[in-house]
């Protein structure tokens, strides 16, 4: 089946490159026709990302979900860059598509993004490690609320024993009553035995029951004949029945069917193969171990040409060997930054001289720049997905899938993967050989036994300033978390953040207004800037950088939610950067820098990472500072671009910011520091009255609420108007407290129960939300 999709999602992806390269080419100067053009793509990629995604979590072959991996995160890079290139055009984050939508024959969930499994599913296994190590430190620093374990009062203890002895005194008297009953049943049928009985009524009372039976044996049977006939009862074979196998219900034994091959095909999707491996290591072992030998020793010897002493070995916490290719000596450093500076200097002088030749040339010939019209910029992401369609055609599209029962691997295409694996095991041999060597050739030529005890000057400032370099990840990891400023994420998805499509949105659009964006749409801004790119690092490296995001709405509207939805979904660390957080901790500006520091290494050793500061816009208020968190607030904002330029593209890391008031910061500055800024809404009547999506509904059941007619949810949903998610979440809670839940069954629930608590909150008034706007 799955084979089957990703051969059809090819066809699709291929038709897709062609239209590109027909479409795209070519300049076009009618703005709507750009626009549509670029909205038709981008939900035909879209398409082709959730069958791609649906393959790959579902495939069992090793190389087959490496090809599907390839192009999966091609195709969520060229989404990205496919709505840059929509946001430059309209000037928005939100789109029409309901003509696009209906053209295609489409739903507005067909736009949802879907979120690739492998994001958490590769990793499962190191998350939960540090989830625990996680939990572990926070509860051994007394940062976790344990359940206190607190014995009974004495009137507490009698009320127990009172309820106990009043219920064993009932089923006494009950059990009593039953003999009582049993023994005048006994003397009435012992009196009728006595008075005696017609002998055909007897016989006709006795073909009564029997006809009867017998009919409903047979009707039973010919029903089970039919049930199996149709194919909708399993039959039961007589080991099943003796092992007691076949007494599930067909529902349970369809789901425990479902979640046994759902753990068996993670077993598969996982193993390797032994033998090939070993066989590997014995045919190129001896090669890569020679290459390595000869690496390193040129290594040592251009060092000591350059510093006139042989380097001291990496120790194996900071990579071994692998260190000797990365690291330089300042000296070095310092001069391959002089060089580049002179070059950027050089390239500013003749970018200049060019300018000015450009700015003269149309004067001289008295000739125009003529605007050709819109054109689509380059892809980092097209190249990704034509090799991925040519490797699909070379290896893939003309195999016999179905003769490979046992989904092995292919010797020739597993080589290049497993050849990494072998190179580190050798690599790690090779390190305790040389370190010796090392040691025995300063002690002959240099006369050192060990590592140097004295350093020059320049490497004594280096290491005062690279103090935190010395330490391990573990140690600030640990620091990190007992300080509070690693926290932990609570398991939501992106998903639970209920909203529903408003397709009257469009006639707003259509006569120029700009609504407020809808909840889908928040959803699908977090997962293009959020999760996709810290999912992958494909995408991340490659795709339009998105450094920092931001949140803004009313209080309780979910931004929190959306921050810890990020995390959860790619298993991301979240570091609370919030500077009321760090009032006392690390104070000054040196301390500031300090914890940057710390989290900008912690972040990119165990990416992905998210930064997370709330009320970010008091780091941007106007006016002077008053009191110690300001001025952590106005310290943070002087050092965020510093750590935002300290950010590669290679680092998975995401500083997101989430305010409720940012109409009070300074906004030039305040624009600035966040590359996208979403606007979370309130819940429009369809989010709190929806077909689906019914917010009321959704939070009463999980409160182990019951919805009878009593329940009015339309009233509820008009009655709600300009109130948020927090104000519903905290109404159920207060009614839906565990003695009302006891009532229950008695008592049932009514809209009235609703009303009263929902008036006590404060609602989102709308000059409010055109402040927002």
């Amino acid at each position: 089946t799955y084979v089957k999709m990703w051969a059809d999602t090819q066809r699709e992806l291929d038709t897709m490159l062609q239209r590109e390269r027909e479409e795209f080419l070519q300049p076009e100067e009618d703005s709507e026709k750009v626009m549509k053009m670029l909205a038709t793509t981008y939900v035909q990629y879209l398409e082709i990302l959730r069958h791609l995604e649906a393959a790959h979590a579902h495939l069992i072959h090793r190389q087959k979900r490496a090809a599907v991996r390839r192009v999966l995160d091609g195709v969520m890079g060229r989404l990205l860059e496919i709505k840059r290139e929509m946001v430059a055009l309209e000037k928005s984050e939100c789109h029409h598509m309901d003509g696009i939508l209906m053209d295609l024959k489409r739903v507005p969930e067909d736009i949802e993004i879907p979120i690739p499994e492998y994001f958490i599913k590769e990793n499962l296994s190191v998350l939960q490690e540090r989830e625990q190590y996680l939990h572990e430190i926070l509860l051994n620093a007394g940062l976790l609320k344990q359940e206190p374990v607190t014995a009974m009062t004495l009137e507490e203890g009698i009320k127990v024993i009172q309820v106990a002895e009043r219920a064993r005194q009932g089923r006494a008297r009950a059990a009593f009553m039953k003999k009582i009953y049993l023994e005048e049943k006994r003397q009435s049928k012992k009196e009728g035995q006595e008075t005696g009985k017609n002998p055909d009524d007897a016989a006709t009372c006795i073909q009564k029951v029997w006809r009867g039976y017998s009919q409903r044996k047979r009707t039973e049977k010919l029903r089970e004949e039919e049930m199996i006939f149709l194919g909708m009862v399993r039959i039961w074979n007589s080991s099943e029945m003796i092992n007691g196998t076949g007494s599930l219900p067909p529902e349970l034994e369809a789901m425990s069917c479902l979640q046994k091959a759902k753990v068996l095909q993670g077993e598969v999707q996982k193993r390797e193969d032994i033998s090939f491996i070993q066989e590997l290591r014995t045919t190129e072992g001896p090669h890569i171990k020679e290459t390595l030998q000869d690496q390193i020793t040129q290594c040592f010897l251009e060092c000591r040409h350059v510093t006139g002493r042989f380097p001291d070995y990496p120790p194996e916490k900071t990579g071994g060997s692998k260190a000797i290719f990365i690291e330089k000596h300042p000296e070095q450093v310092a001069e391959e930054l002089a060089a580049k500076k002179e070059a950027e200097k050089q390239e500013e002088k003749n970018g200049k001289n060019q300018e000015k030749a450009k700015m003269k040339k149309p004067e001289k010939d008295g000739k125009q720049v003529v605007d050709l019209g819109w054109k689509m910029g380059p892809s980092n992401f097209l190249s990704i997905l034509e090799e991925g369609s040519s490797e699909y055609q070379v290896f893939w599209e003309m195999r016999d899938h179905k003769s490979d029962f046992l989904q092995d691997h292919d010797p020739e295409l597993i080589k290049g993967g497993e050849r990494e694996e072998v190179e580190e095991e050798i690599r790690v041999q090779v390190d305790e050989v040389m370190q010796e060597k090392l040691l025995n050739i300063k002690k002959a030529l240099d006369g050192e036994t060990g590592p140097q005890g004295k350093a020059k000057k320049g490497e004594k400032v280096r290491a005062a300033m690279m103090s935190l370099a010395c330490r391990t990840i573990d140690s600030l990891y640990q620091e990190l978390a007992e300080e509070g400023l690693l926290i932990e994420v609570k398991h939501v998805h992106l998903s639970d953040y209920i909203g529903y499509h408003d397709c009257l949105r469009s006639i707003l659009r259509e006569a120029g207004a700009q609504p407020v964006p809808s909840i889908p749409e928040v959803r699908q801004l977090v997962a293009l800037y959020g999760i996709l790119p810290l999912g992958s690092q494909t995408v991340h490296e490659n795709a339009p950088l998105v450094k920092s995001l931001l949140l803004a709405g009313p209080a309780g509207v979910g931004k929190k939610m959306l921050v810890h939805a990020i995390c959860a979904e790619t298993g991301a660390n979240l570091f609370n950067l919030t500077p009321s957080n760090l009032g006392g901790k690390y104070p000054g500006r040196e301390g500031l820098m300090m914890i940057l520091h710390m989290i900008l290494k912690v972040g990119r050793e165990l990416q992905p990472s998210v930064v997370w500061i709330r009320d970010t816009e008091k780091m941007y208020s106007k006016g002077p500072s008053k009191g110690e968190e300001e001025m952590n607030f106005r310290r943070l904002a002087k050092l965020l671009p510093q750590f935002l330029k300290a950010l590669k593209p290679k680092d998975r890391v995401l500083v997101v910011g989430t305010t409720r008031r940012p109409f009070d910061a300074n906004l030039g500055p305040f624009c600035k520091a966040y590359q996208k800024i979403i606007l979370v809404p309130k819940p429009d009547y369809l989010t709190r009255f929806g077909k689906y999506f019914t917010l009321w509904k959704h939070y009463i059941l999980q409160g182990g609420g019951a919805l009878t007619k009593l329940v009015n949810l339309h009233c509820l949903a008009q009655v709600s108007d300009g109130f948020t998610q927090a104000h519903v979440v905290d109404v159920v809670h207060t009614v839906l407290t565990e003695l009302r839940l006891l009532q229950m069954d008695r008592k049932p629930l009514r809209t009235a129960e609703f009303v009263t608590p929902l008036a006590r909150h404060d609602p989102v008034y709308r000059e409010e939300e055109e402040t927002f706007q």
